[in-house]
Formats: C-alpha cells, sequence, structure tokens
C-alpha cells in the first residue's frame, strides 16, 4: 500500500474511533469497539471508501500500533488515546523504575507547575523509552524528553495501565515525579 493512502486510513480511523465517531455515525460501545463493516459502509457513505483488506493492513502495519481487532475480527477500536469515555478493560500493571514523556519547550512551564494533566484523553501518555518519547515529543517540534519516577509514582498510590500497544497510561503525573 502506498505510504498516503496509509496514512490517510489510518488518520481517519483514528479520528473517528479515538475522538469523533459520531460525525460518520460511527456506533461505538462502551468498551471502544466499532463494527468493521459499520465503519466500512460509514466511511464509504462520507466520501473516504477503503476496503477491508487496507484496513486490515493499517491494523497490522501501524508503527505505533493504534488499532486493534476483536479475534473473529469483526469489531475493531482504537488501543488507547480517546477523547471520550471509553472502558478498555486495562489492567493495573507495575511500571519500571522509569517511563519517558515527549514533549515541547512551549509546556515546560506549565508541566514544571502542574505536572502532567491528561487534559482532553482519558489518561496520560507515557513512552517506555526515550526513542519513542522522542518521536512523540518531535510531532509538535524540537523534543524535550521528561522522565518520569513511574516506579515511586506507583508507590505512593498512583495506578499504571500498559496499553495493547505498549503506551503506558495513568490519570496525571504530579510535577514531583518529573525530572526536568
Amino acid at each position: 500500500m502506498e505510504k498516503a493512502r496509509e496514512k490517510f486510513i489510518s488518520k481517519f480511523m483514528s479520528y473517528v474511533l479515538r475522538h469523533h465517531p459520531e460525525v460518520i455515525g460511527l456506533k461505538v460501545d462502551a468498551f471502544g469497539w466499532a463494527n468493521v463493516q459499520e465503519l466500512l459502509e460509514k466511511a464509504t457513505a462520507d466520501s473516504r471508501k477503503f476496503t477491508l483488506e487496507e484496513m486490515e493492513y493499517v491494523v497490522a502495519n501501524n508503527a505505533k500500533q493504534r488499532f486493534g481487532f476483536s479475534e473473529d475480527k469483526t469489531k475493531i477500536r482504537a488501543n488507547q488515546g480517546h477523547s471520550f469515555p471509553v472502558n478498555l478493560e486495562l489492567e493495573l500493571v507495575m511500571p519500571p523504575d522509569l517511563l519517558y514523556h515527549g514533549t515541547v519547550s512551549k509546556f515546560l512551564e506549565a508541566i514544571k507547575d502542574k505536572g502532567l494533566k491528561k487534559m482532553d484523553r482519558q489518561h496520560v501518555h507515557l513512552s517506555p523509552d526515550v526513542e519513542t518519547a522522542k518521536a512523540v515529543g518531535s510531532r509538535r517540534g524540537k523534543p524535550i524528553i521528561l522522565k518520569i519516577r513511574a516506579k515511586a509514582m506507583h508507590e505512593a498510590g498512583h495506578a499504571f495501565y500498559l496499553s495493547a500497544n505498549g503506551v503506558w497510561l495513568t490519570e496525571n503525573v504530579p510535577a514531583e515525579f518529573i525530572e526536568f
């Protein structure tokens, strides 16, 4: 598949599965699952047609592994990053000593003051390694990598979850657990 086509489908799926299913009238259940055939039909009706094979390719090859199919491949959902309430059925997990967060300089003062907030998402997203955090931060400019003392946070009572695609999730990160 051409990269431009893959990017188009991935961005569209992210938009409707993570943020705005209502723009195409897509029904998403409480666990974030949407019917695959309905998504294909609604996308076509919205002049954004793609095939099941293209969808399968995007799910299998997306570098960030943003999407997952149900076992029988009749449903699809985003693995994390929703801006509407979704129960991803995540279990509490003990985090490693350190996790990382990529950001840019214009957000540093607010982060130093209030820590990392989930903003319009369900969780703060943290990366398991510097390289991933750098890639995330570079989407908005020159990345600055913050070290998160995740194990210390966990020991202080903060919950951590690990999404299906390896992104660490938590409600917020107080500034005292961030190494700037």
